[in-house]
C-alpha cells in the first residue's frame, strides 16, 4: 500500500461527529477551535444556519455548539460546520424512539471489537423514495471506515446510471496522486457491478489484511463524457491490544481526522488530536511492569531507524506513533551507526534529486565490477527501454539512467540493483509556477442570471483555486458552483445569482491570482420608450412601438384589456429591446385602448387608437378646394415623431374641379415679423401670415421624401425622419374656384448626442467623483437622466454602474479595488432612448493615501541642527510611496515651516539650519498618488542645542586583544566613540605622536581609524589613542604586531647512523619572525634521485631520529622552521650525504601452490519464456560458464536441433544463442540447452509460444 503523505492544519481542535438522535429529542452538536475569536459557521444541505426556535447557536472561547431542538425526520441529513478555511461534515440520523435512546450528544462512529478481524461495511444508507435527487453523479459516497490490524473493509459508491449512455469510470486514490488501480493484489481488490432494475453502477474498494501503513485519506473519482465527480474519505487502522498487552505508542497515537466530505491530504504528521480513550478503559491493564511495556518496543523502533536511510524516518516515525521528530533525529544523532561498505557500489545514488517539470534528470552509479549487470527499478519495479523516455548508458564501471521530459509522474522511488544489492534515491519534480495569461473581468449581473468568471492560466491542467472574499469555494451539496476546465481555460459558473452572491471572487494558482467583482442587482425593467396615441384614417396603418431596457423581456399586447390575438391583419414583432404592433387597414372597430405587458414585471405601457373619420358632404360642381382636417384652423398644428421612424401627413381635401396640391417647407429668414403674401396666393388667403419664409417646393413622387396625390386626400411621406426634415409644412391647395391651405409643424425627436468624456477627481481608496457635461444637443426631448460604465483598462468589459438614472452631472462611485487601472463611459438618456456612450475619461487608479509613518524619534541634536529617523508606514497604498515631507514649527507659533523643498526618499534627515535654544516641534507626512497621508509628531518639543557628552571609547573586542598582521598586508583599525561635542583625538605609539608617511589618521564625529597601506616589522608595538572633551578624556591602548616567515634553523648536523636510521641535531632560527615558532618540518632526499620527501612534521624538537631508510643508499637531510605566517624561505640542509651500510642478506625464493581452476557446467543466466509472431526471426538467449569450455547442444521437445538448417547456434565468450528463422506455430514447444564438460553437465530449458497474427 502507498505511504501516508503530508496532511494540511486544520483550524479545529475538535470536531463534531454524526448522531443518531431519537424523535422529539435534542441533538447537540460541539466544536472547538485552535484560537478563539475565529469566526464560524454551520450549514444544513450547504445553506447557513441563523439562531431561531429550531436551532440554538452558542459560543464561548474556543467552544462552539449547535443545538437542534425537537429533532423530527425532515432535520435528518447532511450537516457542516465552516472555520476559516476548514470545513467538517457530520450527520444527523433520526430513529423511532423505540429503535433508539435519545442522545444529548454526538456518538462516537461505531469501531470493530479489538482482536476481531472481520469485514466493517462502509456503505451508507440507500437513497429512499421521495427523497433528495442524488448530489452530483454519486447516489451513494463512500464513508469513512475504521477497521483493525487484520481485518477487511469495503468502500461502496454508487453512481446513477439512468442518464448515461456509457458506463462511468471510476477510479481509486490514496493521497493525492497514487491510483490503487495499480496495487491490485493480496491487500486490495477493485469491484464493480451493474443492476439493471434501478439503472445503478455499484463500484466497491476492498482492502484485506489491513495493516497501520493503509491508514490515511482516500479520494474516489467518477466521470462521464461531460461531467465529473469527486468524494473524499478517510480510513482509520486500529491496533489489536489483548488484554494483558497494551501498546503505549498506539494508545497516544493520534487518531485520523473524520469529515469525508473535505479534501485530506494523504499525510499524517501532527494530523488529529489524542485520544486517550483506550487508556482509560484499560487501566487495569497498565498495571504490568514499565519494562515490559516500554523495553520492546523501544528497542524495535531504534533498531529499525538505525538501518534505514534519512528519507524512510518521517514513515517510520508516523507507523511506530512518534510525534517528537526533533527529539527522535537529535537522540538517533547521537546512537553511532553501524556504516557497511558497499561491495557492488563504489559510488552510490544521492539521497535525492530534484528537476523541474519538463526537463531532464540524469542518474550515475559506479560499480565495483564493470562488467556487472544492473538494474533500474522504480517504484520497486524494473524500467524497461521504451522509446526516448529512459536511456541508459552504459561507459566502463558508470552506469546513468537519463530521464527525458520529466513530469509529474516521474515523482517517485528509483532504485539501481546490482546482484542482491541496491542503492535508492528520491526523484522530486518541481512544478514551474503557474502565471495567470488573461485575468478575470468584472460582471454586473441580474438576479437569477447566469454567471461565468473565465481565467486563462499558463498551463494546461493546472491546479487552481477559487476564492470568494477570501474563503476558499468547494463543491457544495446545491452545487451552487459549477468549476470546468478546458485547456489552459478555468471557469466557475453560478446557474442563478443571488444577492447573496456578489463580492470579489478570484483564481489563486502557484505564481499569482486574478480578481474581480460580481455586482448583483435585482430585476428592474425601464422604459426607453413608451408607446404613444395615435390617429389614423380608414384603410391606414397603425403601428404602435415600445423599447423596454431588457432585450430578453417578452410581452402581451391587449385591446381593451383583451389578449390580442395576431392574424394576418394584426402582426406583433420583438427584435432587441423593440416590441411593436402593425394593425394594417384600420376600421372603426380597430379604436380602442391598446396595452403592452411585459411578462415577469408589474407595469404595462397604454396607447389610445383615434379612428379619423372623413366624412364629405354633397355639393354641386364648381366646389372651392378645402383641406379637411380636425383642426383646420390657420395655427400649425404640431406632429411630433421619433428619428428613423415614418413620417406620414394624410391630407382629406375636396374640391370640384379636382384642386391642384402645392406641399412645401417654410425655413425660417428672419425673426418675427408681419408675413407677406405666399407665391401665387391671393391677398386675401395671406392676410392673417405671422412669419416669413422661405419656401421649398416638394413635388417628388418617388425617394425618401415623396408626396402623392389622389382625388380625395394628399399624402406627403418622408421615410426614416432625420433632424433635417423637421419645420413647418405648408399644403395648399387650388382650383379655378379658389384655394385654401394649412400649415403643419413637424418636430423630429431623437436620442441626445453623446456627452464629453468624464473628468475623474477626488480619487479615494476604492471610490471616485465622475463629473461630465450635458450632451451639446438632447434630441428635441430634455435629458431623463444619465447611465455610468466602467472598465478596467485592460479589458474589453464594460460595467454599469447605475440601474436608476442619474439626476445630476457627478457621481461618486465606489466598490473600486485598490492598484486597478480604471476608465469612466456616460450616456445620455431622454424619453426617446439612451445615447451613444461618451469617450473614456482618462485611466485613472483608485488608491488611498498612506498611513501615518511610525517611530519618530529624535536621533541627534546640535546648536543647530536635528537629526531625525523614522520607519516607513504599515500601509503604503498600491502605487507605493513617493516621499516623505517634513515640517517644524517653533513653540507658541501654528504655522508649520517646512524643513526641505520637495520630497525625500530616505528615512532619516538632518535639518539645518535652526535657532540655537528654541523649542521645535517636528511632523512627518507620507505621500503617494493620493496625496499626503496623517503626520506623525513628536511628543515633546525639541531644544536645539547640544548637550555636553563625557567622551567615551568603544573599543571592539577584536582590538582588545594583541593585533596580528603579516608583513605587507594592509592595516585598518577603526574604533567608534562618543563625545558631544565633537571630541579631540590624538594618537602616540610608545608615548610619542606618530610620525612618517606610512601611518594615517582619519577622524570623523563618531570614529577614528589607524590606516597602514603595506605593514613592516618597524610598525610593530603598543598604540595609544585619547579622547578629550574640555577637560575630560578617555584613553585605549592597542597592541600591534606584525609578523613575518622565520629564518631557517642553524647548524643542522648528522650526530649518528645506525642500521637503517640516522640521528640529525640543529639549533632553532636566529629570527623567529616576531611570533612563536609552531615546529619544524624534516624532509629526506636520496642521492640518486634528489626528490624530497617529508619525514616529520610540526615537530617541535631541535633533534630528531630519522627511520626506515634504505641500506646501501645515500641521503641528504633538510629542516624547515614554521610560525603563524608559513615555512621558512629556506631550509638548513646537510653538506654530505649520509650512506646506510649494506649487510649480508640470503634470499630464498617463495613457494607457490599449484591451483585446479577445472569448474562443472552452471548457467549464470537461464533462458526466459517467450512469445513471438510468426514470420519473424526470433532467438533464444542464456549464459553458461565452466572449464574446460563446454560442448552445447539445443534440443526442441528432446530432439537433437543440430543437424536443422532452420536453426542456427552461436557461442560467444559464454553467451549462447539460437536463432529460429521464421518460426511458425509448429515451431512451438519446450526447447532445452545442455552443457556438457569433463566435471559435469547442465541444462535449462524455456517454452516458446508462436502466435498467428490476427
Amino acid at each position: 500500500m502507498p505511504e501516508p503523505g503530508k496532511k494540511p492544519a486544520s483550524a479545529f481542535s475538535k470536531k463534531p461527529r454524526s448522531a443518531e438522535v431519537a424523535a422529539g429529542s435534542s441533538a447537540v452538536f460541539e466544536a472547538e477551535t485552535e484560537r478563539a475569536g475565529l469566526k464560524v459557521r454551520w450549514q444544513r444541505a450547504g445553506s447557513d444556519i441563523s439562531a431561531s426556535d429550531k436551532y440554538s447557536l452558542a459560543a464561548e472561547g474556543t467552544r462552539h455548539t449547535l443545538t437542534v431542538r425537537d429533532v423530527g425526520p425532515a432535520d435528518q441529513g447532511s450537516y457542516a460546520v465552516i472555520a476559516g478555511s476548514s470545513k467538517v461534515k457530520f450527520d444527523l440520523k433520526v430513529v423511532d424512539t423505540g429503535k433508539a435512546e435519545p442522545v444529548s450528544a454526538p456518538a462516537p462512529a461505531p469501531t470493530e471489537a479489538p482482536g476481531a478481524p472481520g469485514e466493517a461495511p462502509t456503505s451508507a444508507p440507500e437513497v429512499e423514495a421521495g427523497a433528495p435527487s442524488p448530489e452530483g453523479l454519486f447516489v451513494m459516497r463512500p464513508q469513512d471506515g475504521e477497521v483493525t490490524v487484520g481485518g477487511t473493509i469495503t468502500f461502496s459508491a454508487r453512481v446513477a446510471g439512468a442518464s448515461l449512455l456509457k458506463p462511468p469510470v471510476v477510479k481509486w486514490f490514496k493521497g493525492k496522486w497514487v491510483d490503487l488501480s495499480s496495487k491490485v493484489g493480496q491487500h486490495l481488490q477493485l469491484h464493480d457491478s451493474y443492476d439493471r432494475t434501478s439503472k445503478v453502477y455499484l463500484f466497491e474498494l476492498r482492502i484485506m489484511d489491513a495493516q497501520t501503513t493503509f491508514a490515511g485519506g482516500y479520494r474516489c473519482e467518477v466521470s462521464t463524457k461531460d461531467k465529473f465527480d469527486s468524494c473524499n474519505f478517510n480510513l482509520t487502522v486500529h491496533e489489536a491490544v489483548g488484554p494483558g498487552d497494551v501498546d503505549l505508542r498506539s494508545t497516544f497515537r493520534r487518531t485520523s481526522l473524520a469529515g469525508g466530505g473535505r479534501r485530506i491530504s494523504d499525510s499524517h504528521e501532527d494530523a488529529g488530536t489524542l485520544d486517550f480513550s483506550s487508556l482509560l478503559r484499560k487501566s487495569s491493564s497498565l498495571r504490568t511492569p514499565r519494562d515490559r511495556l516500554e523495553a520492546p518496543a523501544e528497542e524495535d523502533v531504534w533498531e529499525i531507524l538505525r538501518q534505514a536511510p534519512p528519507s524512510e524516518y518521517e514513515r517510520i516515525a508516523f507507523q511506530h506513533g512518534v510525534t517528537d521528530l526533533r527529539g527522535m533525529l537529535k537522540r538517533l544523532k547521537g546512537i553511532k551507526r553501524d556504516e557497511k561498505k558497499s561491495t557492488a557500489f563504489q559510488k552510490k545514488l544521492q539521497p535525492a534529486y530534484q528537476v523541474s517539470k519538463g526537463h531532464k534528470i540524469r542518474l550515475m552509479v559506479e560499480l565495483a565490477d564493470p562488467d556487472a549487470e544492473v538494474k533500474w527499478l522504480k517504484n520497486g519495479q524494473e524500467i524497461q527501454m521504451s522509446g526516448s523516455k529512459y536511456i541508459f548508458e552504459s561507459i566502463g564501471a558508470k552506469r546513468t539512467l537519463t530521464i527525458s521530459q520529466c513530469s509529474l509522474a516521474d515523482d517517485a522511488a528509483y532504485q539501481c540493483a546490482v546482484g542482491g544489492e541496491k542503492c535508492s534515491t528520491e526523484l522530486f519534480v518541481k512544478e514551474p509556477p503557474v502565471l495567470i495569461t488573461r485575468p478575470l473581468e468584472d460582471q454586473l449581473v441580474m438576479v437569477g442570471q447566469r454567471v461565468e468568471f473565465e481565467c486563462e492560466v499558463s498551463e494546461e491542467g493546472a491546479q487552481v483555486k477559487w476564492l470568494k472574499d477570501g474563503v476558499e469555494l468547494t463543491r457544495e451539496e446545491t452545487f451552487k458552483y459549477r468549476f470546468k476546465k478546458d485547456g489552459q481555460k478555468h471557469h466557475l459558473i453560478i446557474n442563478e445569482a443571488t444577492l447573496e452572491d456578489a463580492g470579489h471572487y478570484a483564481l489563486r494558482t502557484s505564481g499569482g491570482q486574478a480578481l474581480a467583482e460580481l455586482i448583483v442587482q435585482e430585476k428592474k425593467l425601464e422604459v426607453y420608450q413608451s408607446i404613444a396615441d395615435l390617429t389614423v384614417g380608414s384603410k391606414d396603418q397603425a403601428v404602435f412601438k415600445c423599447e423596454v431596457s431588457d432585450e430578453n423581456v417578452r410581452g402581451v399586447w391587449l385591446k381593451n384589456g383583451k389578449e390580442l390575438v395576431p392574424d394576418s391583419r394584426i402582426k406583433v414583432s420583438h427584435i432587441g429591446r423593440v416590441h411593436k404592433l402593425t394593425i394594417d387597414d384600420v376600421t372603426p372597430a380597430d379604436e380602442a385602448d391598446y396595452s403592452f405587458v411585459p411578462e415577469g414585471f408589474a407595469c404595462n405601457l397604454s396607447a389610445k387608437l383615434h379612428f379619423m373619420e372623413v366624412k364629405i358632404d354633397f355639393v354641386p360642381r364648381q366646389e372651392p378646394p378645402k383641406i379637411h382636417l380636425d383642426c383646420p384652423g390657420r395655427v400649425p398644428d404640431t406632429i411630433v415623431v421619433v428619428a428613423g421612424n415614418k413620417l406620414r401627413l394624410d391630407v382629406p381635401i375636396s374640391g370640384d374641379p379636382a384642386p391642384t396640391v402645392i406641399w412645401q417647407k417654410a425655413i425660417t429668414k428672419g425673426n418675427k415679423v408681419p408675413a407677406g403674401p405666399a407665391p401665387d396666393a391671393s391677398e386675401e388667403s395671406g392676410a392673417g401670415d405671422e412669419w416669413v419664409f422661405d419656401k421649398k417646393l416638394l413635388c417628388e413622387t418617388e425617394g425618401r421624401v415623396r408626396v402623392e396625390t389622389t382625388k380625395d386626400r394628399s399624402i406627403f411621406t418622408v421615410e426614416g425622419a432625420e433632424r433635417e426634415d423637421e419645420g413647418v409644412y405648408v399644403v395648399t391647395v387650388k382650383n379655378p374656384v379658389g384655394e385654401d391651405q394649412v400649415s403643419l409643424t413637424v418636430k423630429v425627436i431623437d436620442v441626445p448626442d453623446a456627452p464629453a468624456a468624464p473628468e475623474i477627481s477626488k480619487v479615494g481608496e476604492d471610490s471616485c467623483t465622475v463629473c461630465w457635461e450635458p450632451p451639446a444637443y438632447d434630441g428635441g426631448q430634455p435629458v431623463l437622466g444619465y447611465i455610468l460604465e466602467r472598465k478596467k483598462k485592460k479589458s474589453y468589459r464594460w460595467m454599469r454602474l447605475n440601474f436608476d438614472l442619474l439626476r445630476e452631472l457627478s457621481h461618486e462611485a465606489r466598490r473600486m479595488i485598490e492598484g486597478v487601472i480604471y476608465e469612466m463611459r456616460v450616456y445620455a438618456v431622454n424619453a426617446v432612448g439612451m445615447s451613444r456612450p461618451s469617450p473614456a475619461s482618462q485611466p485613472f487608479m483608485p488608491i488611498g493615501p498612506p498611513s501615518e509613518p511610525t517611530h519618530l524619534a529624535v536621533e541627534d541634536i546640535s546648536d543647530t541642527t536635528v537629526s531625525l529617523k523614522w520607519r516607513p508606514p504599515e500601509r503604503a497604498g498600491a502605487g507605493g510611496l513617493d516621499g516623505y515631507s517634513v515640517e517644524y514649527r517653533r513653540e507658541g507659533c501654528s504655522a508649520w515651516v517646512s524643513a526641505l523643498p520637495g520630497l525625500i526618499e530616505r528615512t532619516s534627515l538632518l535639518v539645518k539650519d535652526l535657532p540655537t535654544g528654541a523649542r521645535v516641534l517636528f511632523r512627518v507626512r507620507a505621500h503617494n498618488l493620493a496625496g499626503a497621508g496623517p503626520p506623525v509628531t513628536t511628543k515633546e518639543p525639541v531644544t536645539v542645542q547640544e548637550l555636553l557628552q563625557r567622551p567615551r571609547l568603544q573599543l571592539p573586542r577584536h582590538l582588545r586583544q594583541t593585533i596580528q598582521k603579516k608583513v605587507g598586508e594592509p592595516v585598518n583599525l577603526l574604533i567608534p566613540f562618543q563625545g558631544k561635542p565633537r571630541p579631540q583625538v590624538t594618537w602616540t605609539k610608545e608615548g610619542q605622536p606618530l610620525a612618517g608617511e606610512e601611518v594615517s589618521i582619519r577622524n570623523s564625529p563618531t570614529d577614528t581609524i589607524l590606516f597602514i597601506r603595506a605593514a613592516h616589522r618597524a610598525h610593530s608595538g603598543t598604540y595609544q589613542v585619547t579622547l578629550r572633551v574640555e577637560d575630560m578624556e578617555d584613553k585605549a591602548q592597542l597592541v600591534l604586531q606584525v609578523v613575518d616567515k622565520p629564518s631557517p634553523p642553524q647548524d643542522i648536523q648528522v650526530a649518528e647512523a645506525w642500521g637503517f636510521n640516522v640521528a640529525l641535531e640543529w639549533k632553532p632560527p636566529q629570527d623567529d619572525g616576531n611570533t612563536e615558532l609552531w615546529g619544524y618540518t624534516v624532509q629526506k632526499a636520496d642521492k640518486k634521485t634528489m626528490e624530497w620527501f617529508t619525514v616529520l612534521e610540526h615537530y617541535r624538537r631541535t633533534h630528531c631520529v630519522v627511520s626506515e631508510l634504505i641500506i646501501g643508499n645515500s641521503y641528504y637531510f633538510r629542516v624547515f622552521s614554521h610560525n603563524t605566517v608559513g615555512p621558512s624561505d629556506t631550509a638548513a640542509t646537510t653538506k654530505e650525504p649520509v650512506l646506510i651500510p649494506r649487510p649480508g642478506i640470503t634470499y630464498e625464493l617463495p613457494k607457490y601452490k599449484a591451483l585446479d581452476f577445472s569448474e562443472a557446467p552452471s548457467f549464470t543466466r537461464p533462458l526466459v519464456n517467450r512469445s513471438v509472431i510468426a514470420g519473424y526471426n526470433t532467438t533464444l538467449c542464456c549464459a553458461v560458464r565452466g572449464s574446460p569450455k563446454p560442448k552445447i547442444s539445443w534440443f526442441k521437445n528432446g530432439l537433437d536441433l543440430g543437424k536443422d538448417a532452420r536453426f542456427r547456434m552461436f557461442s560467444k565468450q559464454g553467451v549462447l544463442t539460437l536463432e529460429i528463422r521464421k518460426p511458425c506455430p509448429f515451431d512451438g514447444g519446450i526447447y532445452a540447452c545442455r552443457a556438457t564438460n569433463l566435471e559435469g553437465e547442465a541444462q535449462c530449458e524455456c517454452r516458446l509460444e508462436v502466435r498467428v497474427p490476427q
